[in-house]
């Protein structure tokens, strides 16, 4: 993190001076492996002492990385924050195919899993297939997902003997890089930096993987190294955080995370009524490629909403100021 962060310590203090209990801002955590998302954000609450702590974009157990935490008021980023891009670095191996499409699953035997040896699979068969599971694809969740089923849980009613059919969902694989292999045995590991769209299962891509090589196929590394615009070298672990807990003001999170405008006096107090503005800055900031909010920011700097275009109309979605 840079020298424009406020830092909390464990006790909810800056520095040993006065409490921040009450301040709002993100915080990028390093998940460790065995723990959940939610696990995290316990963890974040007991720190911050505030309940009002959510995460933007679950991590599975097995995963490490990138988990970008909101205390406060920055709890009304994570919704649009779920929806950037972000980076993997992963190990899929080739050979077996689990359960949960990842190595916390049982092996399926190889009637249910296509699972075969994979000790022959050409490299440039290997290349084909990863081209061909890059770009925007329909992509079948894994049915131990949290994905909802008629109100239930994907895990749940696979667990319970009734794996549900589920549709497939548009997502964006931008990069799908191959960085490694090694054999093992009759099975083949291969390391991979992925770039995807918001939605995208990684486990689903080591199980795709695996069944166009006709091998089966499993995730046995996950660890997410970016998240919109926090990197995995802003990252603390819990352990670091629990020593001195380090948060990014939500002014700051919001211009780092979208494309900012600047709003006069007048401007900012109708945007902060929920009024519709047409400025020239607010329509040249959405005159751009990319969808999604704009930070407007007013005189003192104060983040006072996120606004968005809607039917061509220009206005807050978000609001951050009484």
């Amino acid at each position: 993190m840079t020298s424009g962060n406020r830092h909390w310590n464990g006790s909810g203090t800056p520095g040993g001076s006065d409490a921040l209990e009450g301040q709002s801002g993100l915080v990028i955590v390093d998940k460790p492996a065995g723990v959940t998302s939610h696990d995290v954000v316990a963890k974040m609450r007991r720190l911050a002492k505030t309940r009002r702590v959510g995460h933007a974009g679950t991590l599975d157990p097995l995963a490490t990385g990138v988990l970008v935490v909101g205390i406060e008021k920055a709890t009304r980023l994570l919704g649009h924050l779920v929806l950037t891009e972000k980076e993997y670095a992963a190990t899929i191996r080739l050979g077996q195919s689990t359960v949960t499409d990842d190595a916390d699953g049982d092996i399926l035997p190889p009637a249910e899993g296509a699972t075969s040896p994979a000790r022959d699979v050409a490299p440039e068969d290997l290349r084909i297939a990863l081209v061909e599971l890059t770009g925007e694809l329909m992509q079948v969740p894994p049915r131990v997902s949290a994905i909802k089923v008629k109100g239930q849980r994907a895990y749940h009613l696979t667990r319970s003997g009734a794996a549900p059919t589920l549709a497939p969902r548009r997502v964006t694989v931008r990069r799908l890089d191959l960085l490694a292999t090694r054999q093992v045995g009759d099975l083949l590991d291969i390391d991979v930096d992925v770039t995807c769209s918001s939605g995208t299962y990684i486990r689903a891509i080591a199980r795709d993987l695996g069944a166009a090589l006709g091998t089966g196929g499993h995730l046995t590394v996950l660890r997410r190294t970016r998240v919109g615009p926090y990197r995995i070298d802003a990252a603390r672990t819990l352990h670091q955080l629990a020593e001195h807990l380090e948060v990014i003001p939500l002014a700051r999170a919001a211009a780092e995370a979208f494309p900012s405008v600047h709003l006069n006096a007048e401007e900012a107090r109708l945007a902060s009524h929920g009024a519709r503005l047409l400025t020239a800055d607010l329509e040249r900031a959405f005159e751009r490629p990319a969808s999604g909010p704009v930070a407007a920011f007013g005189p003192d700097g104060t983040l006072i909403a996120l606004m968005a275009a809607e039917q061509g109309k220009i206005q807050p979605i978000t609001v951050f100021v009484p």
